[in-house]
């Protein structure tokens, strides 16, 4: 199995695995309330708290594949995350993404996102990919669909109600979906 450390790249966007180094980034973003209002997940309480997820992370090493840090290459600055997520109870594949607030709102997350779905099927020859955005986040749901993904309505993952969104290959490529679209959307 091949592992991708380096995800796609696009116009304003590199794609890489996080490293130690990176762990005041991953504080700013993990750490900050604004961001994870609306991920169901616990903020980071320090860097050092950060440091030590990084070195847990195991996504690369397990499944060839996962959550990439985002360096804005104008400024050579960690951003956020975006990548692609093996969900072994559900045996699926989700995109997700986070950025720094000031970095929202200049379409960042759709050119990350677009990028990532693109490496998922030309890359990894995925079949389907899935999204869960928690109800509420109306900037999640416009950011997936500009990528492309089709909103399936409510389900529970997780013992939480969450809004799901799917692109299938078949679909994508009838659709012409996620073409020419990394370049400053959002």
């Amino acid at each position: 199995m091949k592992t991708h450390l380096v995800g796609p790249e696009t116009k304003r966007l590199e794609h890489r695995a996080f490293e130690v180094d990176d762990a005041e980034a991953f504080f700013a973003l993990n750490g900050d309330p604004e961001v994870m209002r609306f991920t169901g997940e616990p903020m980071l309480s320090s860097v050092d708290e950060a440091r030590q997820a990084i070195s847990d992370y195991t996504d690369f090493e397990e499944f060839g594949f996962g959550r990439w840090a985002c360096v804005l290459k104008s400024e050579g600055t960690v951003v956020g995350f975006c990548g692609l997520k093996y969900l072994r109870d559900l045996d699926e594949v989700d995109v997700g993404y986070r950025f720094i607030p000031e970095y929202w709102g200049r379409g960042l997350a759709t050119e990350a996102c677009v990028a990532s779905l693109d490496f998922g099927f030309n890359v990894l020859g995925l079949e389907q990919i899935v999204a869960f955005v928690l109800p509420g986040n109306a900037a999640s749901f416009r950011v997936l669909e500009k990528a492309g993904m089709q909103c399936e309505g409510e389900i529970d993952y997780d013992g939480t109600r969450v809004v799901r969104y799917v692109m299938r290959r078949d679909s994508r490529v009838a659709e012409g979906s996620g073409q020419g679209r990394t370049e400053g959307e959002g």
